[in-house]
C-alpha cells in the first residue's frame, strides 16, 4: 500500500486508560496539519470496566465520511488490546504496545516499547501511558512539535502541572517514534495551514444550532448518548446567558421546558428513546396547548434499556406517531454535524413560527463521532409568532386563523388574558365539548401542516452523486454510504432529512424511472414502510443493520455488488 493516505489509527484499552482523550489529541494534531479527520468510538454498556476503542481516520487529499474496517496503526494500551485487535490490521499495519503487553509472538506487525519503564522514570501515573504512546505516533508521522505542544497545552489548560508532565512524555514518545524508522506511512506537512474549520461532534453541533436559534432554556435528565449535550451546555451556560437545568426525571425536564416556553423562553430538551417514552404524554400537551418545544431524541438500540452506548435508527416510526390523538409535528433527521447545526436552528425556528413540537432525530454514531467540517454559517433567529408589546383588540389565544397559527401572547402582555388549556378548548382557551368547535380546532391545528408540508417538499431531500441506480437513506447512515460511494460508479444517494411531514413529491421526483434500494440502521425497514405508505412504491431491495453498530462502507459495497450494480 505504500505511503498513501487515508491513514487509520485505532486506540484501544481498558476503561479509564484515556482511550478517548488520546484519540482527540491525535485527531486535533492531525486536524491542525490541514488534514481531514474523522473520529468514532465504541465502549461497553457498563458503569466502569470493559475494553473500549476509538478510531481516527484522516487524509489531506479527500474528505473522510466514515471509518473503514482495518487500521494502519493500533495503539494498544493493555495486553488484551494487543491481542484482540491484531485482526484489525491492514497489510501495512503495526501494533504499538508496551513490551509486557505485546506477548511472545513478535512479528513484523508488532512494535514493543518500554512504556511503563518510561512512566516510572518520569514518576508519571499509569494513565499517562496514552499520552506517551500518542507521542510515538506523532514521531512516526513527522508531526510539527509546536502543533503537538499546542494541543497538549490546551488539553490540560486547567491543570498546568499535568500539562508540563504530559509535554515531557509526549516529547519522549516522539523520540521513540522517530527512532522506530518505519517507512510505510505518510508524513505530515510541516506547514500548518490556517483554515476556518471545525473538528466537532454531532451533539455539540446540535447544541450550538439551538443557541443560534435563540434557545435560552435547556433541561435534560442524563441519558446516553444524549448526555453530552447537557454537559456541553452546562459548561458554557454563563457565557451565553442561558439556563441549563438537570431535574429529577425526563418527565420533569419536558414539563419544565413547556413551562419555560409558555413564559416566552425558547426551550429544548434532549434524551434517548427510553427517556422520550416518558415524555410522550407531555409531547401531546405541547401539541394541544400549541406551545413551541424542541425535543432532541438521540437513538440507541431498544427495546427497554437495549444497548445504551451503541447506535441504531429504530425510533423513526415511534417519534412520527408518539402520543395519543392526531396533531401536526415536525421530525428532522440530520446526517452530519453541519446538518445537526442547521436543522437544530431550523427546529427552533419552526417551533416558534408554527407553535408545534419539533423532534430532532439523531443517533449515537452521529452524536459522539467527530468530523472536520467548514465553519458553521452565521444564522439569525426570526422573532417567531410571539406578540411583542401591548395587544390591540380582543385577545384569543387559540383564535381560528387562515394558516392555523394563532396569536401567541406571553403572560403579562397588556390587554391579553393568556389562558392555556391541555383539554380541548375554544378560541379563548376555555374547555369545550361542542362538536363544531372540536372540529374547528382540529382543522385549525392541521392547517399548519399545509405550510410545513410545503417547506418539507423544498428542503426535505438532498442528493449526492449521479446515476440511475439510487440508494435512499436517512440520518448518519449517509456517511458510510458516501464513503462507499467513492468506489461505486453511477450510483446516486438520496437522503431524506424531513421525515414528518414527509417530502413525498420531492422524493417521487428523485426516484422517477430509477431502481432504488433503502439502507438504514434497523431491522424492519422503517423508512421503507414510510415510502411504501406515502409513495405507494416498493424498493428494489433493503439493507438493514441492527447489531448496535453503524454500517461499515465495505458492507455497503458488498451489497451493491450483490445487486449487480457495479
Amino acid at each position: 500500500m505504500g505511503k498513501d493516505w487515508p491513514l487509520s489509527i485505532l486506540v484501544a484499552g481498558p476503561a479509564g486508560a484515556g482511550v478517548f482523550a488520546a484519540s482527540l489529541i491525535i485527531g486535533r494534531v492531525l486536524f491542525r496539519h490541514g488534514v481531514n479527520v474523522f473520529i468514532t468510538n465504541e465502549y461497553p454498556s457498563l458503569i466502569r470496566g470493559g475494553n473500549q476503542w476509538a478510531l481516527i481516520r484522516s487524509s489531506p487529499d479527500e474528505y473522510i465520511f466514515s471509518h473503514r474496517r482495518l487500521a494502519d496503526i493500533v495503539l494498544a494500551l493493555d495486553n488484551y488490546s494487543a491481542r484482540a485487535y491484531i485482526s484489525k490490521l491492514s497489510e501495512r499495519g503495526i501494533i504499538l504496545c508496551d513490551e509486557k503487553d505485546c506477548g511472545q509472538n513478535y512479528n513484523e506487525h508488532i512494535r514493543a516499547f518500554p512504556f511503563r519503564k518510561v512512566l516510572e522514570e518520569y514518576k508519571a501515573p499509569q494513565v499517562a501511558l496514552n499520552t506517551l504512546a500518542s507521542g510515538v505516533i506523532f514521531g512516526i508521522l513527522g508531526a510539527s512539535k509546536d502543533t503537538v505542544s499546542e494541543v497538549i497545552s490546551e488539553q490540560f489548560k486547567h491543570r498546568k502541572e499535568y500539562a508540563e508532565l504530559n509535554l515531557k512524555l509526549i516529547n519522549k514518545g516522539y523520540e521513540l517514534g522517530v527512532a522506530l524508522s518505519v517507512g510505510q506511512f505518510p508524513q505530515l506537512s510541516k506547514k500548518v495551514e490556517e483554515k476556518r474549520r471545525l473538528l466537532i461532534d454531532g451533539n455539540s453541533s446540535v447544541a450550538l444550532g439551538a443557541l443560534a436559534g435563540g434557545m435560552s432554556f435547556f433541561a435534560a435528565y442524563p441519558m446516553t448518548p444524549a448526555s453530552p449535550i447537557l454537559h456541553f451546555l452546562a459548561e458554557i451556560q454563563r457565557d451565553y446567558g442561558i439556563v441549563v437545568f438537570q431535574p429529577e426525571s425526563e418527565l420533569a425536564a419536558i414539563n419544565m421546558a413547556i413551562g419555560a416556553a409558555y413564559a416566552g423562553a425558547r426551550a429544548m430538551v434532549a434524551t434517548s428513546g427510553g427517556g422520550f417514552s416518558l415524555m410522550v404524554e407531555a409531547l401531546g400537551q405541547a401539541a394541544m396547548t400549541e406551545t413551541p418545544i424542541v425535543i432532541v431524541e438521540v437513538q440507541r438500540p431498544g427495546p427497554s434499556t437495549g444497548l445504551p452506548t451503541h447506535t441504531a435508527q429504530g425510533d423513526l416510526r415511534f417519534v412520527i406517531h408518539a402520543s395519543q390523538g392526531e396533531f401536526p409535528r415536525v421530525v428532522l433527521a440530520p446526517g452530519d454535524p453541519g446538518e445537526a447545526f442547521t436543522l437544530s436552528f431550523k427546529a427552533m425556528e419552526i417551533a416558534w413560527r408554527y407553535q408545534v413540537p419539533v423532534i430532532l432525530l439523531s443517533d449515537k454514531f452521529l452524536a459522539e463521532s467527530y468530523w472536520s467540517i467548514d465553519e458553521f454559517p452565521s444564522l439569525t433567529p426570526s422573532p417567531g409568532s410571539v406578540i411583542r408589546g401591548e395587544y390591540q383588540g380582543d385577545y384569543a389565544r387559540y383564535r381560528i386563523t387562515e394558516d392555523g397559527v394563532s396569536p401567541m401572547a406571553l403572560p403579562g402582555t397588556k390587554n391579553a388574558l393568556v389562558y392555556a388549556n391541555s383539554s380541548e378548548h375554544d378560541e379563548y382557551g376555555g374547555g369545550t365539548i361542542d362538536p363544531q368547535m372540536v372540529r374547528s380546532m382540529n382543522e385549525k391545528r392541521f392547517r399548519k401542516y399545509e405550510s410545513l408540508k410545503s417547506i418539507a417538499e423544498k428542503e426535505g431531500v438532498k442528493t449526492y452523486g449521479k446515476g440511475d441506480k439510487i440508494i435512499v437513506t436517512w440520518g448518519s447512515t449517509k456517511m458510510p454510504i458516501l464513503e462507499a460511494l467513492k468506489s461505486l460508479k453511477d450510483i446516486r444517494v438520496v437522503q431524506v432529512l424531513w421525515l414528518e411531514p414527509f417530502p413525498e413529491e420531492a422524493l417521487r421526483k428523485e426516484l422517477a424511472g430509477s431502481q432504488f434500494v433503502v439502507i438504514e440502521n434497523n431491522m424492519t425497514g422503517q423508512l421503507v414502510s414510510v415510502i411504501r405508505e406515502k409513495l405507494l412504491v416498493k424498493p428494489h431491495g433493503f439493507l438493514g443493520k441492527y447489531d448496535g453498530r453503524p454500517f461499515d462502507p465495505e458492507e455497503i459495497e458488498s451489497y451493491i455488488a450483490s445487486l449487480g450494480w457495479v
